[in-house]
This record gives C-alpha cells, structure tokens and sequence, in this order.
C-alpha cells in the first residue's frame, strides 16, 4: 500500500508523561496521543489513529523550509522539538510536571515556546476529541481560562491556560502569536486528576514545575546503581519504563498506546495500556537490576492486593480491574489505514501459565538481592504453587497471546520449571515451610519433560509446542530465555543446535522473529508482522553468556542504531527498519536493559 504521508513515522514521536498518564509529542510539534486522566483512559487526543477525527494539540512556528529535531534535557523526560529556518529558530518545551510526590497532584502538560532567533510568528490549533472521539462536548472562555466539559458531565475534564490570546472555533481552540528573539510563551493544559479537578493558577506552572520537574527526574535516574557501559541508553530506558508506571498503584502498562499496527494495513493492532503480569514481572526484574527497588516493593505490594480476595490474573487494568471487554473503535481509521482499532483486550480470558514463573523470578531476585519477603507474601506463593502443580501439563494460549487452539507451549512449561525452581529456592533460603518432596518431584518432571519432550530430533532444536505427544518444528523466539533463566548452560550441545536453528528460521541480520506467522496458521490470523525487537536483544544476551563477546557488542550496537532519534523502541522493527506495534513499549526497553547489563558484566570478566 502506499504510505499515507497525512501520518508520521511511529519512531518519530518522543513521551512525555507524570506516572499518572502520557502523550506522544511529534516532531511537527503535535501532541498526537493523550489519555486521560490515567494510561487506561479514553482518548483526548488521537490523531495516530485517525488523522482527520481523533483529536490533536499542535503548536508550529510559521516558518518555511522547516528542519525540527528533537531531544531530552539528559536525565529527564523533558522534550525539546526544536525548528529550523532561515527565518529563525524556535524551540518548544514539553513536559508532564513531577515533583517529589511522583507523580501526584497536578495532572497538566506544560508547552513552553521559545524565539531562539529571530522574530517568529507561531500558531496553535486545540483539537480534543474525548471518550475515543464519541463524547461530544462544549467549551466555556471563563476569564481566559478555557474549561472542556463533555456532555452529561458534572465536572470539567479539562482545561487550557495561555500567555497569549486564545480563541475558540467551534469545538476548537485557535492562536496566533508573535514572539520576539528569546521571547517566551506558555500554554498549559490540565487534565482531571484522580477523580478531581486539582487545577492550578497558570503562574504555578510557569515560575515552579519546569525546575521541580528537572530535579525529580535528575534525583530518580541518579539512584540507579548502573555504572557501565553504555549507560545514557540505559538510563534513557530505564526513564521510559518509569514514565509507564503508575505512581499511584504500582502498576505498569505494557506500552503507552493502543491500536498501533504490527503491519501496515493489518489488523493485528492491539491494545497495551494495561498491567500484563509477565511485562510488570520482567519489568521489575529491571528495576531491581538497576537498582530502584522503590518501584518493585509498590508492585509486589499491588501484586498481594490483588492476589488477596482472587487467583492471579493474567492483566489488569491499572488500578487492579481486570474486567474489560475488547471493542472495535470501527470510526477510527487506523494508523495509515491499519483497522480495526481496538480498545480492551480479548486475551484477559486467556490462560497463560507462564506468569507464574516471570513473577516468581522477580520475587526471587527481590528477596535475594533487596530484601526478604513477608511471610504473607510466601503463602501467596504457595498458592501459586499449588496451581502450577495442578496445572503444568495443561495445553495455554502461551506468551504470544495465540488467538487459536491452545497448545502445550514450551515457553509456558520453561515458565512453569522456573516456578517451581525460584519456589523452592526461596522456601529452602528462608525456611519457610513447603512440602519438599513434593515441589522437587514437580520440577524434575517438568524439567525432563522440556528436556526430551519438546526436543526435535529432525530440526535439532527446542521447538515451539507440543500437540498429542508430537513436538512442532516451528521454532520461537521465546526459546531464547531457556539459558537466560539458567534452565540449560551455553554450552550444553541441544542449545548450541538450538541457537543455530534460531538463526536459520528467524534471524534477518540482527533482528529477530518471534515466530514465522506466515508459515504457520496456529495465531489464526492473517497477515505478517515485524520481527519482535525483545527477542533481538535476548539473542544478543545469549551471544554474551555464550563467549561470542563481539558478535553481541556488534548485535547490540547495530540495535540500538534501530532506536528513534530519542532512544525509543516501538514493539516491532518491520524489514525497512521502520517501528511497528505499540509505542514505546516496556518489554522491548526492559529487554536492551537485560542485554547491556549482560554485556557489560562479561566485558569486564574479560578485562576490557
């Protein structure tokens, strides 16, 4: 299809956000995705799904021959879009404001507008488009204070505060404004917050958050312990996972969107704005790894109240819901056409075992590494436990969320081994009390069923399921944890075959396919996708644990030359290095986090 030019590039936008909720700020200056007022929000603005209807915030300079670049203040999430003309130079400062509550209180987007050089004449163009652009509403000019109420609503759900004269056009907002040489203006724009409107006079934020937001971000990235190598692109992913968790419950969202296509003009387009556990899980691992152990104490606590009154869930909304139905949002066109556009997520009726073992492995690395468990926190182990005894051997939907019959996974069944394995380490570490004979029966069963079970003679590899006693010969990326989660060494000679065969059947240069969707029918739906960018960098993990030190630093450095000019990560890297899927997403961040630390580690035993 041809490329609809009305749409950026996915890689060309940069997050903002305030742990609460985030936006997408494109390099036309454009505030292109905004929920509010959490991550699991309907939308306000929406313009990446449907260019003409979705709703958008956008601030230009009225310049010709415009060249814009962006970049993050270093250690922050303040985005700077500059642009570029004969005629000047103009920057525009976007920040969500933060201070040492994380998050709390005030939930507002702050545009800050600067004349570099030259005396630039700048437009503004307001268009909000609530409830995923079905909620109409009406707009009050109340001193210059502009006040959004949707219909049937009793309190307002926004409002927009400027420096320079804003008026409205129907259902809009419009501007026009001068700017002398290092002149400045503001616009502000709040959102509800927690139920409430705590909205603030406009001097607040012009005189206090833009300082106070620098130092939150500045005092929370100086906490990580990280000091090797590649450390920027460490921190810059660390930041991003921090902007999609939620200050107030703990909680982390897979990706800040939903609906951003896997294919251009497909319709595997899904929705990321809830907490999966295997994403949080992984994503705590990171954290721990890097030394904030704040945010894996708030989700261990959040994980113990949902696990209180219920079984573990596979995803919640942020706030521990897990009620939620997947709707096609079909008055949205998709980005460049890719529909359906689908809010909610099908898969939260799935059954997925692996999630036990990505959050005991967590658990297992907090009490090793931080600090030990609550004696509450090891009977909802137990419980989880007595699940995956029960239930190992039970064919799931598997960590690709597959839409088709399920299968025995051997993804899952890893899963359900690490389990029981971190179980029994905690339990036998703490003394906690557990039946002994029992779980090591259970994990040596699983682990010779992996072993010989899932092995193929013919492909001489670990393949991806196992049907009627018969292993597939569709190899998966997810294969890939097997020597990451210390199931086999490196060197054992089924995973030097193994490696060989990911290379053969899903490697294109340094990217890497989960699966082959497109030889296999078992996901029951049509089309291809990108080849999965996490599963890139487990492949360079295995190449540093393995001893091929220049293969990976190689692999790594020609990853990151993938990132967007910012440093972030969409889902998927299509085969013209485009970014597909949603944007930017936790998994494939917290995956370069895994990789670099490997990578630095096994560099430094080599001395260099």
């Amino acid at each position: 299809m041809n490329e609809d030019q009305r749409y950026q590039a996915i890689a060309d936008y940069g997050i903002i956000g305030n742990m609460q909720t985030c936006a997408l700020v494109g390099m036309n200056g454009s505030i292109d995705f905004l929920c509010g007022p959490r991550f699991d929000s309907p939308s306000v603005f929406a313009r990446l799904l449907d260019h003409d209807g979705g709703g958008f915030f956008q601030i230009v300079p009225q310049m010709e021959n415009v060249t814009t670049k962006q970049l993050y203040l270093p250690e922050t999430a303040v985005l700077i879009t500059r642009f570029f003309s004969e005629q000047g130079i103009v920057e525009i400062t976007d920040y969500m404001p933060v201070n040492n509550d994380a998050g709390h209180g005030c939930n507002s987007i702050v545009r800050k507008i600067k004349s570099i050089r030259g005396d630039v004449t700048c437009s503004m163009k307001l268009q909000a488009r609530f409830g995923y652009a079905a909620e109409k509403h009406i707009i009050k000019d109340e001193e210059d204070t502009f006040i959004f109420k949707t219909e049937g609503s009793e309190t307002e759900n926004m409002r927009l505060q400027a420096s320079f004269d804003v008026h409205i056009d129907g259902d809009d907002l419009y501007a026009e404004f001068a700017l002398k040489e290092s002149e400045r203006a503001f616009v502000v724009l709040e959102l509800e917050s927690n139920g409430a409107t705590n909205f603030n006079d406009i001097s607040y934020y012009t005189k206090q958050t833009y300082f106070d937001t620098i130092a939150f971000w500045r005092n929370w990235i100086n906490k990580s312990t990280y000091q090797g190598r590649w450390k920027e692109v460490v921190q810059r992913s660390a930041i991003t996972l921090k902007l999609l968790t939620s200050a107030k419950y703990g909680s982390v969202v897979a990706a800040a969107t939903f609906g951003l296509p896997e294919e251009l003009g497909g319709d595997r387009n899904w929705d990321y704005r809830y907490t999966w556990i295997r994403d949080a899980a992984f994503t705590m691992y990171a954290f721990l790894k890097l030394g904030f152990a704040h945010e894996a104490s708030q989700f261990l606590n959040w994980i113990i109240e949902q696990d209180k009154n219920r079984d573990l869930h596979l995803l919640y909304k942020i706030d521990g819901e897990w009620d939620m139905e997947e709707k096609i949002l079909s008055h949205f066109e998709g980005y460049m056409g890719s529909a359906p556009v689908r809010i909610g997520n099908e898969a939260n009726n799935q059954l997925q075992l692996d999630i036990y073992g990505e959050l005991l492995d967590t658990i297992y690395i907090y009490n090793k590494y931080h600090q030990p468990i609550t004696f509450e926190l090891w009977e909802i182990i137990c419980k989880e436990i007595d699940i995956v005894i029960k239930r190992w051997q039970e064919p799931d939907h598997g960590i690709w969320e597959i839409r088709n019959e399920e299968q025995e996974f051997l993804h899952s069944r890893l899963m359900c081994w690490v389990a029981m394995d971190r179980a029994i380490k905690i339990g036998e570490h703490r003394s906690f009390p557990f039946p002994v004979q029992e779980w090591i029966e259970t994990r040596n069963a699983i682990y010779e069923d992996i072993f010989e079970n899932f092995w193929n003679e013919d492909k001489q590899a670990w393949c991806q399921f196992k049907k009627d006693g018969k292993v597939s010969d569709t190899m998966d990326g997810s294969v890939l944890l097997m020597p990451l989660l210390h199931f086999v060494t490196p060197e054992e000679p089924r995973w030097i075959k193994t490696m060989e065969a990911v290379d053969k059947d899903l490697r294109l240069d340094v990217l890497v396919y989960r699966y082959n969707n497109h030889e296999s029918e078992l996901d029951g739906l049509e089309g291809e996708e990108g080849t999965f960018t996490m599963c890139s960098f487990w492949y360079i993990e295995c190449l540093a644990k393995g001893g091929r030190i220049e293969e990976a630093v190689e692999n790594f450095a020609k990853m990151i030359g993938y990132a967007n000019h910012l440093g972030l990560f969409a889902e998927q890297i299509s085969k013209k290095g485009e970014h597909l899927g949603n944007f930017p997403q936790a998994f494939t961040h917290l995956g370069l986090i895994s990789a670099a630390l490997e990578l630095d580690k096994q560099l430094s035993r080599k001395g260099r």
